[in-house]
């Protein structure tokens, strides 16, 4: 039970997210910041109150920051299926034992 909870704990903490949640995340902070920036500049420019335009550009890049930084398990969707350790089966490639760079042969 408690190796249950310590691991989904250390999941949780680990942050795995694969390339394309990588990608969706970078894009929504993008848009996020962008349309934050947009309304906090129409909010301060229409009210003229810096301090309430510093105030909702702080707010907008919190929540930013909550969309962004955990690992949500929407960023992993996509995840990688790596090859396994050795590749399985061994390969008919040969590892030449000497190369040969300006008529030299390097080892």
């Amino acid at each position: 039970m408690a190796d249950q909870l310590l691991d989904q704990i250390r999941d949780v903490a680990e942050g795995q997210i694969d390339f394309e949640g990588q990608r969706l995340c970078d894009s929504l902070a993008t848009i996020l910041l962008c349309i934050v920036g947009a309304i906090t500049f129409i909010v301060g420019y229409i009210l003229q109150d810096i301090k309430l335009s510093v105030y909702i550009a702080l707010g907008g890049t919190v929540l930013t920051f909550i969309a962004i930084i955990p690992p949500w398990p929407f960023y992993n969707k996509n995840p990688v299926k790596w090859l396994p350790i050795g590749g399985g089966k061994p390969s008919n490639i040969s590892i030449p034992q000497t190369i040969v760079v300006d008529d030299k042969a390097i080892r």
